[in-house]
């Protein structure tokens, strides 16, 4: 009998985005671009800095540019959710580059929530309340970590953009939701059907299908 796995202290699940077929429209909405790298969970207590992948395994080792920036903010603690990235030379993020290993000096956090600040436990206050925080905490952070800003206009149209761009897609918000672990209903992404990710999923899916 397999014993179940025992998560770190101090590790939150993500909060994960459900696929959608469109974006939304409206003023409830705000609109991220979405980042082809891996999901980070990174932890400052004190002096000790954490950083867990989406299933909780431990990343501090890899990612040192992220560790020293996040060691040098101001809060005595934080939990902050992003993207690791690193950018090919047209300035795109670029999965493989994080996945292969080639560069993790130069991979850094596209930050885009704020889970807990000094102690305080954040996910029940509303998104923009949670984001103004983390910009505000950011404001003076290292090359290592970077604020992903958002944008509160026409869903399909930051979407149409975000393709013409080769950008993997964008992630739809609900300005007013709470941050939950899991799959949220709040959380809405839309692919770029052209991007590498899409191509990558698609291979997957048939490796998986041609070895059941």
């Amino acid at each position: 009998m397999l014993k179940e796995r025992t998560l770190p202290a101090g590790f939150i699940a993500p909060c994960l985005p459900t696929k959608a077929q469109r974006p939304p429209s409206g003023d409830a909405w705000l609109h991220e671009i979405k980042h082809d790298g891996f999901r980070v969970i990174a932890r400052k207590d004190g002096a000790k800095v954490r950083l867990y992948s989406r299933p909780g395994n431990d990343l501090t080792y890899r990612f040192p540019r992220i560790v020293e920036s996040m060691a040098r903010l101001r809060p005595r603690s934080c939990i902050i959710d992003g993207e690791a990235v690193c950018c090919g030379d047209d300035g795109v993020s670029s999965f493989d580059r994080v996945r292969y290993r080639r560069h993790d000096a130069s991979v850094f956090l596209y930050a885009f929530d704020l889970i807990e600040l000094n102690g305080d436990d954040l996910r029940r206050d509303r998104l923009e309340v949670r984001k103004a925080t983390l910009a505000s905490v950011l404001a003076r952070a290292g090359h290592g970590i970077w604020f992903n800003d958002h944008i509160e206009d026409d869903g399909p149209t930051v979407f149409k953009h975000a393709c013409k761009l080769g950008l993997e897609g964008i992630v739809s918000k609900r300005k007013h939701s709470p941050y939950r672990s899991g799959r949220s209903p709040d959380w809405l992404k839309m692919k770029n059907p052209n991007a590498p990710a899409m191509k990558r999923e698609d291979e997957e899916d048939w490796g998986k299908g041609r070895w059941r």
